[in-house]
């Protein structure tokens, strides 16, 4: 089974995942730019963030056999922070880079008017850079977040069909999939997806342009939640050819959109520091 997880948060997680997600079959993986758990103080802090995901983590990813890309772009919940907007106007340089496969995540948190002027700019950005774009529905009220989200989307520049709509469920992905999007499933535990509701989902809507994600961050998450969907696929009576679909073959479509998906992994040499266990990089 060869997986790409297209929405998980490797800065927060160790090598041991990486290890785990490889033997899993993880091969490719993206990871959006996204709130840290506290709030950032100055643009700066976004920058470094920022940088890390363009150099150190695909670095440390490749040593453990996995592609890394990301996704770049001022998070819904900081959009409301005045010290925070101030990296829209940053952006540009960060979506030139060739590790950038989407503008992402964007979206809502809490459906502020500052959420609306943030969506609307980052979208207008994707259309600029020809990217795709990775947009997060609300945690809350997801349905009305949902329609809010494709009428700003119908009135970008962006079309609906280059737009990845992610944490969907029962109640807002016949809406997305009507739209023309492609749907975004994370699997989580205690709060988004499972595997056996996925696996309804799937029945009832198909595969076709469904992508399903882990979303590990620093919260209780599993990154092999890919894997455990795949699994529960084929016992549901899912054939290999479906769950390569959905786990592979999808996400590569979307991402492969921006003309900047590298699958040819080249690991790195480099000595260790001191010892440890990992390249350490740069200077």
């Amino acid at each position: 089974m060869r997986i790409f997880d297209p929405h998980i948060h490797m800065t927060s997680r160790t090598t041991d995942d990486y290890e785990a997600m490889y033997e899993a079959g993880v091969r490719a993986l993206v990871e959006p730019a996204f709130w840290l758990g506290q709030p950032r103080t100055s643009p700066a802090s976004f920058f470094d963030y920022f940088d890390a995901l363009l150099g150190w983590e695909p670095f440390r990813a490749a040593q453990y056999g996995i592609t890394h890309h990301c996704t770049i772009a001022l998070n819904p919940k900081e959009a409301n922070d005045p010290r925070c907007t101030p990296v829209l106007e940053a952006l540009p340089r960060y979506l030139d880079k060739d590790g950038v496969v989407a503008v992402g995540e964007i979206g809502y948190d809490s459906m502020t008017p500052a959420e609306d002027n943030a969506l609307a700019t980052q979208l207008q950005l994707a259309a600029d850079h020809e990217l795709p774009a990775l947009v997060h529905t609300p945690h809350r009220d997801k349905l009305t977040g949902l329609h809010r989200t494709l009428d700003v989307v119908r009135e970008s520049a962006l079309p609906v069909d280059r737009v990845l709509i992610d944490h969907l469920n029962e109640t807002t992905v016949k809406d997305a999939k009507d739209a023309g999007s492609w749907l975004g499933f994370s699997v989580y535990p205690d709060t988004k997806m499972d595997e056996d509701r996925m696996v309804e989902i799937l029945r009832t809507y198909g595969t076709e342009k469904v992508l399903v994600n882990s979303a590990a961050d620093w919260g209780k998450s599993d990154p092999l939640k890919t894997r455990r969907v795949g699994e529960a696929m084929l016992k549901a009576g899912f054939g290999e050819d479906d769950v390569d679909l959905v786990l592979w073959r999808n996400p590569v479509a979307f991402y492969a959109l921006s003309g900047r998906l590298q699958l040819d992994l080249t690991a790195p040499e480099s000595p260790t520091h001191e010892g440890n266990s990992i390249l350490r990089g740069g200077a």
